[in-house]
């Protein structure tokens, strides 16, 4: 749908409203250019992770793997 900035004006929450309940956007036209009022949405934080191959080593060697805590003598 495309309507005049004017038109829009008129009627903002109506529209918006609109483009929300239906997912269509909503285009404006203005000084021979093109808006667009359109639903985005909501991306998931964990999607923007990058995998990284960061493990020095065989990853079977982490199983048996003892940390020391803090008051323990390391091991020699």
């Amino acid at each position: 749908m495309s309507i005049s900035l004017s038109a829009l004006r008129q009627d903002l929450f109506k529209s918006v409203d609109q483009v929300i309940a239906t997912g269509i956007p909503l285009e404006i036209k203005r000084k021979g250019r093109i808006l667009k009022i359109s639903v985005e949405d909501k991306k998931d934080k964990l999607a923007n992770l990058v995998a990284h191959d960061c493990l020095v080593g065989a990853s079977k060697d982490l199983v048996d793997l003892h940390i020391p805590h803090w008051n323990e003598e390391p091991e020699q």
